[in-house]
C-alpha cells in the first residue's frame, strides 16, 4: 500500500467519550471493590474506611481532568495514590488511577510532571510505608518500579507516535500545497503566453485594419478576418489550458499541447502582423513532447517580446540539435537587450527552460538587436 494511503486512509477512531472515560471505569473497577473488601475484612474503623474508600473513588474522578490538566492532574492522582496506599488495609490496592494518570501526562506531553510525581510518589511510599508495616521486598520494589516505568514509556511512545503521524500530514499537506502552487504557475505561464501572443497580434492587426478602412477596404477585411482566426485558435487554446481546472467527470474540451510542428501557423500569424519572419525549422526528427512544448512557448514568448517592445523589422528563428541539447534561438533587428529586460515574459521563459534543467540567454550581438538562446536537455524528458 501506498505510504500516504496508509496515512490518509480511513483508520477507526474510538469515539472520544469513550477514550476519556475508559481509564476512569478501568481504574474505578479495579480500586473501589478492593478497598471495599478489604476494610470490612480487616474490620478498620469507620473514619479509616471512609477515608481510604474515598482516597480510591477520588483518584479515577480526577483522571477526567487528564485531557486538559495532564500535569497537575498526575501530581493530585500521585498525591491519592500514596495516601491511598497508607492508610488503607494491606496497603490498598493495585493503584491503576496512578498508572493511568503517568501514561496519560506523558502522552500529553506533560513529561517532566509525570516524571517528577512518579518518582517523589514512589519515594514517599518506600520511606513512609514501613512506618504503617508494609513490607517492601525486594522483589516487590522492582516490579513496582518497572510497572511505573513502562506507563510512562507507554504514553512516551503514544506521545512519540502522535507527533510523527501528525509531522507526516503536515508533510504531505505542504506537498499537496506545493503540487497546486506549481499548477497554478503553470496554468499561469500558459495563459500568459496564449493570452500575451494573441491579443498583441489582434492589436496589430487591428491598428491595420484602421489604418486601411477607408483607404483599402479590401486590406482591411483581410486584417479583420485574420483577428477573427487568430482570436478562434487562442480561445480554444484557453479552453484546452482551463480544462485542467474543471471538476473531475466534468467534460471539458481538451486540445494537445503545441509542438515545432505548429511553428509554421504561429510564424504565419507573425508574418501577417507585419514583421518579417525567417524559421530555420529543426531536421529529422523532434525531441520528446514536453521538450518541443517548451520550445514552442519559448519561440512564442519571444515574439511576442519583438512585436510589442523591441521595434524590429525582421526576426530569425533558428532550431538545430546539439549533441544533446536543442538549442532555440530568435534574433532581431531591433532596438537591442535593452528593449527585453527581464519582466515577466523573460523570466517565465527562462523558468520553462530550467524546469528542464536548460538555461536561456538574453543577449545584444555587436550587430544590434536582440539575440535569445534557449538550450533544452534533449533525452531525459517525459
Amino acid at each position: 500500500m501506498h505510504e500516504s494511503a496508509a496515512w490518509d486512509g480511513p483508520r477507526f477512531r474510538p469515539p472520544a467519550r469513550a477514550v476519556l472515560l475508559a481509564p476512569v471505569v478501568l481504574s474505578f473497577l479495579a480500586q473501589v471493590p478492593w478497598t471495599i473488601a478489604s476494610c470490612l475484612r480487616a474490620d478498620v474503623g469507620g473514619p479509616v474506611a471512609a477515608l481510604a474508600i474515598g482516597l480510591a473513588v477520588a483518584g479515577p474522578l480526577l483522571l477526567l481532568a487528564a485531557r486538559r490538566l495532564p500535569g497537575p492532574t498526575v501530581a493530585a492522582v500521585a498525591a491519592i495514590a500514596l495516601g491511598l496506599l497508607l492508610s488503607a488495609p494491606g496497603g490498598g490496592p493495585a493503584p491503576v488511577a496512578f498508572g493511568f494518570a503517568l501514561g496519560l501526562a506523558a502522552a500529553r506531553g506533560a513529561l517532566a510532571w509525570a516524571l517528577g510525581s512518579g518518582a517523589v510518589a514512589w519515594l514517599g511510599a518506600l520511606l513512609l510505608g514501613p512506618l504503617v508495616g508494609l513490607d517492601w521486598h525486594p522483589a516487590r520494589v522492582a516490579a513496582t518500579t518497572a510497572a511505573l516505568a513502562a506507563c510512562v514509556a507507554a504514553g512516551a511512545f503514544v506521545r512519540n507516535r502522535s507527533e510523527r503521524a501528525r509531522g507526516y500530514r503536515d508533510a504531505v499537506a505542504r506537498r499537496r500545497e506545493s503540487a497546486a502552487e506549481r499548477e497554478r504557475l503553470r496554468i499561469a505561464g500558459e495563459l500568459h503566453d496564449v493570452l500575451g501572443h494573441s491579443l498583441s497580434l489582434i492589436n496589430v492587426r487591428a491598428g491595420v485594419a484602421l489604418h486601411l478602412l477607408d483607404r483599402d477596404p479590401e486590406q482591411a477585411r483581410s486584417a479583420l478576418a485574420d483577428i477573427k482566426r487568430v482570436s478562434k485558435d487562442s480561445l480554444d487554446e484557453v479552453r484546452g489550458v482551463l480544462g485542467v481546472l474543471r471538476e473531475p467527470g466534468e467534460s471539458a474540451p481538451s486540445a494537445p499541447q503545441p509542438g515545432l510542428a505548429e511553428l509554421d501557423a504561429l510564424v504565419a500569424d507573425v508574418r501577417a502582423a507585419g514583421l518579417e519572419v525567417e524559421l530555420d525549422p529543426l531536421d529529422g526528427e523532434g525531441p520528446p513532447r514536453a521538450v518541443q512544448t517548451a520550445a514552442y512557448r519559448i519561440v512564442q514568448e519571444a515574439l511576442t517580446n519583438v512585436l510589442r517592445h523591441s521595434g524590429a523589422e525582421a526576426v530569425r528563428i533558428g532550431l538545430r540539435r546539439e549533441g544533446g541539447e536543442l538549442v532555440v534561438r530568435v534574433e532581431d533587428d531591433g532596438r537591442g537587450a535593452a528593449g527585453a529586460h527581464e519582466g515577466g515574459g523573460v523570466l517565465g521563459m527562462r523558468g520553462r527552460a530550467e524546469v528542464l534543467g536548460g538555461r536561456l540567454d538574453v543577449a545584444e550581438p555587436a550587430t544590434g538587436g536582440t539575440s535569445l538562446t534557449a538550450r533544452l536537455p534533449w533525452e531525459g524528458v517525459a
